[in-house]
């Protein structure tokens, strides 16, 4: 038997290998081996190589920015034009559609149904590849006219359309790599897609360099490049990559099943679990980013030093859902399995505990800045009225931050065990609160910017507050 499957039988007793070839003799009926697993210990593991893909590729952006930013200052507008819109997709890729793959992947494994695993991967890959058609289409007919709306014009949206249309004509790519991932995140398996993302990740960088400027741009050779459609090469590429060695490692069995419809066929209720949670998951995304927008739009009325500040505080979320992903995804895999097996038990400590854990470290994180504001303000701007708005920013929603770390994870855990419609309500709320209610808040009543960066504290603690005050009192088990 291969390291990193595992024994199918119901026996009194279950040899089986975790993922880093260690035996473990497991009594009694169970059908994975994450049933007998510690909690703590066990996010820990599995929280460890998405935190750190989440991580690195934050760290792919903001070098693909820089490498963006020598074709000149249009290039690089049209190049943040698109890029909200490539993070809604990888939103929706990794956490929302992906949420609900991986999800479905683990229920079905904790109820010890390899067949419906394997079929449910099939199911999956079909789905990923329908929403790349769809993102495709929808970029190609209304991405230019998008990109005007926002006030692109000139050269700045010619730069996004060339952009725009090399990356979402390859939208396939990343898809299939983020559904891969979350098949084998929902068997427990972190370490392959973790080590391959890493990997492509590692090559994205340099190889967007060499495509975006050519030799020439680096004193090396005469080759131009591609200019900026370069970048949307090399993310196709390097996600293609890890596409095809994860998709090896799955048809090799090393996940304990072969993705088949041998056994099933092709069947509409197949798709129903991944979509269910992964649309309500996406829903919450576009929630997410809609709420910034608002914000945005509200904090205009008080000048650029104003959005630079909101923008140099808003900054730090780039290290706060990383956290909070990693920790999410590893609670989606866990409560799926134990929900799979009927352990709501074992389902709700792995919720708490996940929970609990993304609370502690965003929660220090929070008051550290809150504390001292200058401290991370400081490292992006010295102009005084950059600094007072982020100060303003940071005294006011980052002492929340705990509560945005507990909601989002535990957000993912519910993605398990298949209840979403509370987390669904407090992404609601909180756009309601701090988008909505915010852009009221500065336009139609006058407030302040302290005002609404008060608003936007109380939105964070409400959508935490709800997720978990939901799960208090009315705790997870079978309907």
């Amino acid at each position: 038997m291969r390291s990193g499957a595992w024994t199918g039988s119901r026996s009194a007793v279950l040899c089986a290998y975790t993922h880093n070839g260690a035996r473990a003799e497991m009594h009694g009926t169970i059908s994975h081996p994450l049933l007998l697993a510690q909690p703590l210990p066990t996010i820990l593991r599995l929280a460890g190589p998405t935190t750190a893909v989440m991580f690195l590729q934050s760290g792919v952006s903001i070098a693909e920015m820089y490498v963006v930013g020598r074709l000149g200052t249009s290039a690089l507008a049209g190049f943040q034009l698109v890029f909200p819109f490539l993070m809604l997709m990888t939103m929706m890729a990794a956490g929302g559609i992906g949420g609900g793959i991986a999800s479905a992947i683990a229920r079905a494994l904790g109820a010890g149904d390899r067949n419906r695993a394997a079929s449910l991967a099939v199911h999956a890959l079909l789905v990923a590849a329908g929403f790349a058609l769809l993102w495709t289409v929808l970029m190609s007919v209304a991405g230019s006219a998008v990109f005007r709306a926002f006030g692109a014009t000139g050269e700045t949206l010619d730069f996004a359309n060339a952009y725009a249309t090399a990356l979402f004509a390859g939208a396939v790519a990343p898809w299939a790599m983020f559904a891969l991932s979350s098949i084998l995140r929902g068997t427990g398996d972190v370490m392959t897609p973790g080590k391959y993302m890493l990997l492509a990740s590692m090559v994205q960088i340099p190889l967007s360099a060499v495509l975006v400027l050519g030799t020439a741009g680096w004193g090396l050779g005469s080759w131009t490049g591609l200019g900026i459609a370069g970048a949307a090469v090399s993310m196709i590429a390097t996600s293609l990559l890890a596409t095809v060695l994860m998709a090896h490692r799955l048809w090799q069995g090393r996940a304990g099943f072969v993705p088949s419809l041998a056994d099933r066929g092709l069947a509409g209720a197949a798709f129903a679990p991944i979509l269910k949670v992964g649309l309500i998951s996406s829903l919450s995304a576009l929630l997410a980013n809609l709420t910034t927008m608002l914000v945005n739009f509200a904090i205009k009325p008080f000048g650029d030093a104003a959005i630079a500040g909101y923008g140099i505080g808003a900054r730090l979320e780039f290290i706060l859902v990383p956290l909070s992903f990693g920790i999410g995804s590893a609670l989606t895999t866990l409560v799926g399995i134990a929900a799979g097996a009927g352990q709501w038990d074992r389902a709700r400590r792995f919720a708490w505990t996940g929970g609990m854990m993304a609370a502690a470290l965003t929660g220090t994180l929070g008051f550290a800045v809150a504390l001292f504001p200058g401290a991370w303000a400081g490292m992006f701007s010295s102009d005084a009225g950059v600094l007072e708005a982020a100060t303003h920013y940071l005294t006011r929603a980052a002492p929340f931050y705990a509560l945005f770390g507990l909601g989002m994870s535990l957000n993912f855990a519910a993605q398990g065990a298949n209840r979403q419609a509370m987390p669904l309500f407090a992404s609601v709320l909180r756009t309601a609160i701090a988008g909505v209610g915010g852009y009221l808040l500065i336009v139609a009543w006058h407030g302040t910017l302290p005002d609404l960066f008060w608003l936007i504290g109380l939105a964070i603690l409400l959508y935490g507050a709800m997720i978990a005050g939901s799960l208090v009192v009315r705790p997870w088990g079978p309907r």
